[in-house]
């Protein structure tokens, strides 16, 4: 049995102890945050996830626990990772690392959380869920025969879409990284990697060689929306974030030099039912399609009941709406891959391994986020075969996490 402690206790603190209810061997036993631990542990208890506790500091947390999980906002996580190097230092042994995705805002931050853990030789899980989500995994051994005598998938297309995040500082580029590419572009250019890597091989097998990219702000920039931002402290008129954002990755197999393509979109501006994940996959006579959004359930809500609905989000994350037709989804954490993605971690931390993804693969889907940042920037394909562009990645940083998106931003005010 596992101890888990988790930093962060936001909205996906809450939503993976939601998905520790259908996790074997492990119990959640700490929280350390500034706000919303209580609560956290609270519920946790309710759950009958273990005796969570409260914790001030992350190194008192980590002498308590196996396994501690950082769930905090992306400006805190090097950090967080420095407080647990120094408290494994003194003596807290841990069994494993976990970050939720993205790893880090650029790769000079990527690289500090990747070589700590490799320094403190403790096994390490990016959390990146839609890779685990039970539809994706299912459709790939499906066609698992199909691949193996037709070939891999030619090109992938990935899109994660809703109306903007909860909390104030994902709106934030300089502290959240930048926009809708950064927070669910990291998502989607995974998924789509994925989707495109032969049956059988790890999933970084795939080698990037170019990234081009397209961003704007085509919603949160206009009125009323802009000044509602600026209602939770967030001025799109003087550091704007891009709320669309479509990035083209080529890869290339490097047994056969066979050559794929990934798409990915995204979106804070998916007005409709909820958060939508859309995936697809054409391969050699054969193809597969993932909605989050086809449900075999739904609701009506009339305008007279409308004012009793407690949470629409109880129903779907990010629901735009409280009455009318509305899509149902009773199992969104095993629906959205984080059941499994728990269970692969707890069950290589117990045999001293990494998880399916771990630190240095959210390192590369870091990279890949910031090529399509420069790609945008540059107004052109980014050359990944290139080192002279690679050394150039390792220190760069996007002019939208630098808050000078109006520089870049088609939409934005400058």
């Amino acid at each position: 049995m596992l101890k888990v402690g988790m930093v962060g206790a936001g909205f996906v603190a809450g939503f993976h102890a939601k998905s520790l209810r259908s996790v074997r061997n492990v119990k959640l036993t700490g929280v350390c945050a500034p706000k919303g631990a209580k609560e956290l542990a609270r519920a946790a208890r309710k759950d009958g996830l273990g005796g969570a506790k409260v914790y001030k500091t992350v190194e008192e947390l980590c002498n308590a626990v196996d396994v501690v999980a950082i769930f905090a906002p992306n400006f805190a996580r090097v950090d967080i990772m420095r407080d647990i190097a120094r408290a494994c230092e003194n003596g807290a042994a841990l069994k494993g690392i976990i970050c939720e995705k993205p790893l880090a805002r650029n790769l000079q931050e990527a690289d500090v959380l990747a070589r700590m853990a490799k320094a403190l030789h403790v096994p390490t899980a990016y959390f990146e869920n839609q890779i685990h989500m039970p539809s994706l995994v299912e459709a790939r051994q499906q066609l698992a025969a199909v691949e193996q005598i037709m070939g891999a998938a030619h090109l992938a297309r990935s899109a994660e879409e809703h109306g903007g995040p909860h909390e104030p500082w994902f709106w934030d580029p300089t502290q959240q990284g930048g926009g809708v590419c950064c927070d669910m572009g990291c998502h989607s250019i995974a998924v789509a990697m994925y989707m495109l890597t032969p049956s059988g091989k790890p999933p970084d097998y795939l080698e990037p060689i170019s990234v081009t990219a397209e961003m704007a702000l085509l919603k949160w920039g206009k009125e009323p929306w802009i000044s509602r931002l600026k209602e939770r402290g967030v001025d799109y008129s003087a550091a704007p974030a891009e709320d669309y954002s479509l990035v083209t990755i080529e890869f290339r197999d490097p047994q056969t030099g066979v050559v794929s393509v990934a798409q990915a979109t995204n979106s804070w501006m998916y007005d409709a039912p909820g958060l939508r994940l859309l995936m697809e996959a054409f391969g050699p006579g054969y193809s597969y399609e993932i909605n989050s959004l086809k449900s075999p359930a739904g609701l009506f809500i009339s305008d007279a009941a409308a004012a009793a609905v407690g949470d629409s989000e109880l129903a779907l994350e990010k629901s735009q709406a409280t009455r009318g037709a509305l899509i149902l989804q009773h199992n969104e954490p095993s629906l959205y891959g984080y059941i499994d993605e728990w269970r692969d971690a707890i069950a290589a931390f117990e045999m001293g391994k990494d998880a399916l993804l771990n630190f240095e693969y959210g390192r590369t889907v870091t990279m890949l986020i910031m090529a399509a940042y420069m790609a945008h920037e540059k107004k052109r394909k980014i050359d990944l075969t290139d080192p002279k562009t690679l050394q150039e990645l390792d220190h760069y940083m996007p002019l939208i996490q630098q808050g000078k998106g109006a520089k870049v931003l088609l939409g934005a005010s400058s």
